[in-house]
């Protein structure tokens, strides 16, 4: 009768090693020196189609249809064996001859053993079903970025079609006020345009906001300034980056007021500057638009406002963003403020609304 008691303890640590992987429910290999397969876990010869009782003594070359016969794989676990790497993560194909490609990851590193003898713990795992999931994800992005760029290109010809009937259609018309409701909306589409374009070229990442609203005054300005040396429209925009909806709600909050201050601000034709301005500090930032004009007349402080109001109300509420105007004499400065505190510069003519657009 065997005394396990006085078996060596390199011995029994031997064999409680490979009882604990021959039963392993993952795909476990213990290799020799020469990399000849000591022990095979069941789950291996399940997942890999391996007799169990073929795999002992066997080298890892010559296991299945010669599938593992693989020249890296080879260098790669002799160099392990030799204490100088250890395979993590290693992925190859596993192409057996009567059976589709497999996707395998392996991870292999030498055991601290005192016996003498050099073993390699081998961990193989099948991630075929995932790479071809994330394979089938990709060409779906693939898909949709190129219907994305389509469309962006037909919204974009659309925007130019109907920015130019506009332009055409203010040319034609005799009714002063049908011309300046056709200005009106020619802007407002070029500026949705030049918005269009921006979200475009950023790929749906962060937008750089002193390109988008340098540009987005541009277009406005070349549209609606008759004449540049008396009439200026500067932007002064810090190096922030905000998400593609913010910047769309932003780009209209500046459009709206820019076109408020030309139509209001200068009513004699005088020249003038305006600045829009746009600061930002960890999640506090202050958008605003100011001019030097005549003013907003007191009587139109409290009242309801126009269309371009509700739009400024209803962006500046969904940035959750405080909306103040102030008298700056001479002019009016108009500022969203989110996270910030109140201005203490000029007086305060309102702060429910831009009350004369």
């Amino acid at each position: 009768m065997n005394d396990t008691s006085t078996l060596p303890h390199t011995e029994l640590a031997l064999g409680l090693a490979l009882a604990v992987i021959s039963t392993s429910d993952a795909p476990l290999l213990m290799l020799d020196a020469d990399l000849a397969i000591v022990v095979a876990s069941r789950s291996f010869c399940r997942i890999f189609q391996i007799g169990p009782a073929s795999t002992a003594g066997r080298s890892l070359a010559d296991l299945g249809t010669g599938e593992w016969n693989v020249p890296q794989l080879d260098s790669l676990l002799r160099a392990t064996a030799a204490g100088f790497a250890e395979v993590q993560a290693y992925e190859m194909n596993l192409q057996r001859a009567d059976e589709s490609q497999r996707r395998v990851v392996i991870n292999a590193h030498k055991l601290d053993y005192t016996g003498g003898d050099v073993r390699l713990l081998l961990s193989v795992t099948d991630v075929t079903d995932a790479r071809n999931s994330e394979k089938q994800k990709d060409d779906l992005l693939r898909d949709k970025a190129v219907l994305l760029q389509e469309l962006q290109h037909r919204v974009a010809n659309s925007l130019q079609i109907i920015a130019s009937i506009l332009m055409q259609s203010a040319r034609k018309v005799q009714s002063e006020e049908t011309r300046g409701h056709l200005h009106d909306a020619h802007s407002r589409v070029m500026s949705v345009a030049t918005l269009q374009q921006q979200l475009a070229t950023s790929h749906f990442r962060r937008v750089p906001l002193r390109a988008y609203l340098t540009n987005l005054c541009r277009s406005i300005g070349a549209s609606m300034i008759q004449d540049h040396s008396a009439l200026t429209l500067e932007a002064e925009i810090d190096e922030s980056t905000v998400e593609a909806d913010v910047s769309i709600s932003l780009g209209l909050i500046v459009t709206e007021l820019v076109i408020n201050a030309l139509k209001h601000a200068y009513p004699s034709g005088q020249g003038g500057r305006i600045r829009v301005t746009y600061h930002a500090a960890d999640a506090e930032w202050a958008l605003s638009v100011s001019d030097d004009g005549v003013g907003m007349p007191e009587e139109t402080a409290d009242t309801k406002g126009g269309l371009g109001s509700g739009i400024v109300k209803a962006l500046a509420q969904q940035l959750e963003a405080t909306i103040i105007i102030i008298d700056a004499q001479p002019g009016t400065v108009v500022t969203l403020r989110h996270g910030m505190g109140r201005p203490s510069e000029g007086k305060v003519v309102a702060t429910e609304g831009v009350a004369y657009i």
